[in-house]
């Protein structure tokens, strides 16, 4: 095996995982980022290490053949890096992730991050719940970003739920974060003065074109039905009598604003901001749904 520095072995394998056509989305968008995390994860160094500064050095061929076999196995099961590295990361948050849950990379992160939906809370915010919670890292991030907060984390998968707990207690939140086996909003009372959602919203089309990388993960949590606004038809319904009087419902529906246009014609929203746009994550408030 021909000697390679670090910064060599990154762009080897990055141009290894083009030539296999593999599917990217799942924390990295490139073939290039996608190498830089496995080869550097493997080689067990820190994932800001820079290339530059060693680049110089040799990388030896036993390690070469370790990284060569991760990425191999990216390219034969199609899984997402994150579930061979068990680990993912949301606005600079470190979480633990397996098949059990959808890989975390909902764009609810950045408005909680930004602070961009602070100026429509208040003081009453005290109860917030984050339906269809998946490995819980919103729970998390709400939990991080108020601290005086509690935090309630629902999801109808248990499997879902044991990897919650897992990052619930990874973060040290197990008194402010609960999590509840919950089919929608049956399980929950309330009320809650803001809930964020990341539900299943993939149209049946959109299901059926998806990369195998996408269908590594449990479909429960990316199938929406025909139009994938089956879950928000229920949650509209349900969502008023568990949210307290200015409660607000932050969600998260990707690509499938055309649908949702469709689907809910006259309820009043208000889109927010994102690094994908300003159509895949909306806010609508308790008389909004009240008025539809």
């Amino acid at each position: 095996m021909s000697a390679l520095t670090l910064s060599g072995l990154v762009e080897a394998s990055a141009e290894r995982l083009t030539q296999a056509g593999v599917a990217f989305g799942h924390g990295t968008l490139n073939a290039f980022d996608e190498a830089v995390w496995l080869v550097l994860w493997r080689l067990g160094l820190p994932l800001d290490t820079d290339l530059d500064d060693v680049a110089v050095q040799q990388v030896p061929p036993e390690q070469q053949a370790q990284v060569q076999a991760l990425i191999e196995e990216r390219i034969t099961t199609r899984k997402p890096a994150a579930y061979l590295t068990q680990e993912a990361w949301l606005q600079g948050v470190s979480f633990y992730i397996d098949e059990r849950a959808i890989v975390p990379r909902s764009l609810i992160a950045e408005v909680l991050a930004d602070g961009t939906i602070d100026a429509w809370l208040s003081d009453q915010t005290t109860r917030v719940l984050d339906l269809c919670t998946g490995n819980g890292s919103l729970a998390v991030l709400a939990a991080l970003a108020w601290p005086e907060v509690q935090v309630t984390g629902a999801d109808i998968s248990d499997d879902a739920l044991a990897v919650a707990s897992i990052n619930v207690a990874r973060h040290d939140l197990q008194e402010r974060v609960q999590l509840i086996h919950s089919d929608g909003l049956s399980a929950l009372p309330g009320p809650f003065d803001l809930i964020l959602c990341n539900p299943p919203y993939v149209c049946q089309a959109s299901m059926d074109a998806l990369p195998a990388e996408y269908r590594a993960e449990p479909e429960l949590a990316l199938a929406g039905g025909k139009d994938g606004m089956d879950f928000m038809r229920q949650l509209f319904m349900d969502a008023p009598s568990r949210m307290s009087e200015n409660a607000l419902l932050v969600l998260e529906i990707g690509n499938e604003r055309e649908h949702f246009e469709a689907a809910f014609p006259n309820l009043e929203v208000a889109w927010l901001d994102t690094s994908s746009g300003d159509d895949q994550v909306l806010l609508i408030t308790r008389e909004a749904l009240l008025q539809r």
